[in-house]
């Protein structure tokens, strides 16, 4: 089974940028679609993008379409997300999440198997 430690969230100003890692160890990591959630403060965790195991199918949830991009690096085990034109709104947990099973890459957060703990992103407006 792969484990996922994500990093590179923080405070940041409204307007400004910040990219997400996931890395994962363990199993082969190009076995796995990816995926990135969130979950605000009193709100559900929701899908914000997702990348299949070769890297070549991704998704992005439609109101973060201009401003967020999934990819990955399969030879360092790694999927990103970069977000640009950070907004309040924005504010959350974010996670990153496995998928072996699927064929095709999901917003379905119940597909993952495998999730991270999570790495809080603060908008200041």
């Amino acid at each position: 089974q792969v484990r996922l430690v994500e990093s590179g969230g923080g405070l940041v100003q409204a307007g400004g940028s910040l990219r997400l890692a996931c890395a994962a160890s363990g199993r082969a990591f190009d076995d796995y679609n990816m995926g990135w959630f969130r979950q605000a403060p009193g709100k559900e965790r929701e899908f914000v993008a997702a990348i299949s195991a070769s890297g070549g199918n991704s998704d992005v949830e439609d109101s973060l379409k201009d401003r967020f991009t999934i990819s990955r690096d399969n030879a360092k085990n790694m999927v990103l997300l970069q977000m640009i034109s950070l907004k309040p709104d924005d504010t959350a947990v974010y996670y990153c999440a496995a998928d072996q099973g699927g064929y095709s890459i999901t917003r379905i957060p119940r597909r993952y198997e495998t999730w991270g703990q999570g790495t809080q992103v603060t908008v200041s407006s």
